[in-house]
């Protein structure tokens, strides 16, 4: 009887966490934290309410396009309690690549994150995942900014926050420069991230879990534990190389990435009321 009524509350905690960050998404306002409804060590019942969100957005007429990941950096982990990464989904309408401007009013308090994007040209489902599994894996990457937002006022964040709030997911924009493993190597990649003419964050693939490919290693392991395996075609975020910055409405950010090149987003000035 008490697992029955702990199960009984739990779901009722997901559906209201659910109902909370969807309501957020939907009228652009920020909403307040969910940990009180999930408490700050689930992560279980957090990523249970980034698939019942996923799945509203794939009945909306979504598709899913790939992952981002999320807490690679050790000092970020340390902030926030955990010695995990964490994953959010990637949607075709995140890509903002093709447009002339990332547009702000569809964000509610965005920052940018300079990363290293992967294309699958594998599934990754069956075997080891080990290392040499993964690395041919992937068909291509290419320099990439990481548009995080967080449906919860002031980014007050828990790790339950971030991965029920689909890892804090927001646009993402891919550079043209595309190489493969054999040209060149993710954790010795050195990159600098400017605002304007400001340079506001460094890093280097290191920084990215020691090796973006161990982070990639991480999430195909991880999504297929959750019954999500990656597919071939996949676009990989593979988490931040440096420090996230803010980007207001008017933000022009370029990152440049050692043999991957430069990406750069002018955000919009136009917002939402």
């Amino acid at each position: 009887m008490t697992t029955r009524t702990s199960d009984a509350r739990t779901g009722t905690s997901i559906s209201s966490a659910v109902a909370r960050l969807a309501a957020a998404a939907a009228t652009l306002r920020p909403c307040a934290p969910v940990r009180d409804l999930l408490g700050t060590t689930d992560i279980g019942a957090a990523y249970a309410v980034q698939q019942l969100l996923t799945d509203q957005r794939l009945a909306a007429g979504g598709t899913v396009t790939g992952r981002k990941i999320g807490l690679t950096s050790p000092a970020v982990q340390q902030q926030l309690g955990v010695d995990q990464p964490d994953f959010g989904v990637l949607f075709a309408d995140m890509d903002v690549t093709a447009l002339p401007e990332v547009p702000s009013a569809r964000l509610l308090q965005p920052k940018a994150e300079a990363e290293i994007a992967f294309v699958l040209g594998a599934d990754l489902i069956d075997g080891d995942l080990d290392d040499a599994q993964i690395r041919a894996a992937v068909a291509r990457a290419a320099a990439a900014l990481e548009i995080v937002d967080s449906r919860i006022a002031d980014w007050d964040i828990t790790i339950t926050d971030t991965v029920a709030d689909n890892g804090s997911s927001g646009l993402y924009v891919l550079g043209e420069n595309w190489l493969t493993l054999d040209e060149f190597e993710p954790r010795d990649v050195v990159m600098q991230l400017y605002s304007g003419d400001e340079l506001v964050s460094e890093g280097t693939g290191a920084a990215c879990l020691g090796d973006p490919l161990q982070a990639l290693a991480w999430l195909a392991r991880t999504a297929r534990d959750y019954g999500q395996p990656l597919r071939t075609g996949q676009v990989i975020l593979s988490g931040a190389l440096g420090p996230m910055v803010p980007t207001p409405p008017g933000t022009t950010v370029r990152a440049e990435l050692s043999t991957l090149g430069t990406v750069t987003a002018t955000f919009s000035k136009d917002t939402h009321s």
